[in-house]
């Protein structure tokens, strides 16, 4: 495999994956009664707790998305 090929595969792994941190993002911002909601059916969760697991989430989402695709893709573009 080719350092252009695997440079292009983690490019579009950050686009991709930060698609879905936006997405989740949004949905916690604009429908956010509605999703809480559809949690609770499931999960008895407080406002709070539900607030904190989602935040956690997004930010262990966010650190794995720059550790595992952003930085691999900036020491090829270094390197290359």
């Amino acid at each position: 495999m080719s350092v252009d090929v695997l440079r292009n595969f983690f490019l579009w792994c950050t686009v991709l994956n930060y698609f879905v941190l936006l997405v989740w993002v949004l949905l916690l911002l604009f429908p956010h009664q509605w999703i809480y909601r559809l949690w609770g059916k499931w999960f008895r969760l407080t406002f709070e707790q539900f607030d904190a697991i989602n935040f956690g989430g997004i930010t262990l989402y966010k650190l794995f998305i720059i550790l595992l695709n952003l930085v691999p893709y900036i020491a090829l573009r270094i390197a290359g």
